[in-house]
């Protein structure tokens, strides 16, 4: 009798083991994806290019939700351009003012301009798609500026994600920061975070 209790209690013995391996297995190979993003935003907030500013024009909110996420995971600081004169609140009667901006390659006045930001070694400059290429007013920032050696990396949104729009805004702002080094651009929506830390951890 005690001889087949002990075989028992081994058995048993042996089972809980195999099951506590099993579970550590599992356990080991599965994702932790929050731990992983954590990571990959401390990487970010750990990079050491320089001082940088996250520049940005917005009209409907989307533009600054991506620039707000930017400069959390860069420790960037927050800029942003408000013109002179107000785009409508209406959605028609301010693209009509847009499309009239870049037909006549306005450079619309921006009420709060910094008067230097020589501080800065890196610049991301946010905008939505107007028209098929940037707001004219990013045209005003980069131009008011020697922009020389300063890295700036683009982001951009719209409700179409049409690339060649995309392009076009990237034509536009290497043509208005005239030698700065304007890096390839980030076009995604703007709750994408995902997408987002990809671009600034590449």
């Amino acid at each position: 009798m005690k001889k087949a209790i002990g075989i028992m209690m081994m058995l048993i013995l042996i089972f809980s083991l195999a099951a506590c391996g099993q579970n550590s297995v599992n356990n080991d190979n599965k994702p932790d994806s929050e731990s992983e993003k954590n990571q990959q935003e401390s990487d970010i907030k750990a990079d050491k290019y320089g001082k940088t500013l996250v520049v940005y024009f917005s009209w409907s909110g989307n533009t600054e939700e991506m620039a707000s996420y930017i400069a959390q995971q860069t420790n960037g600081d927050l800029y942003k351009i408000e013109p002179k004169t107000p785009y409508p609140d209406d959605y028609s009667e301010c693209g009509d003012v847009a499309k009239v901006e870049r037909d006549e390659n306005v450079r619309p006045e921006i009420a709060n301009l910094p008067d230097n930001i020589n501080e800065y070694d890196t610049i991301f400059i946010g905008y939505p798609i107007w028209w098929h290429t940037a707001p004219m007013i990013v045209g005003t920032f980069l131009e008011s500026y020697d922009l020389s050696g300063v890295e700036i990396y683009p982001f951009t949104q719209s409700d179409s994600m049409d690339t060649e729009h995309f392009d076009n805004s990237m034509e536009f702002v290497r043509e208005s920061a005239k030698n700065a080094n304007v890096h390839d651009g980030l076009f995604t929506k703007a709750s994408d975070t995902d997408d987002i830390l990809e671009y600034l951890n590449k």
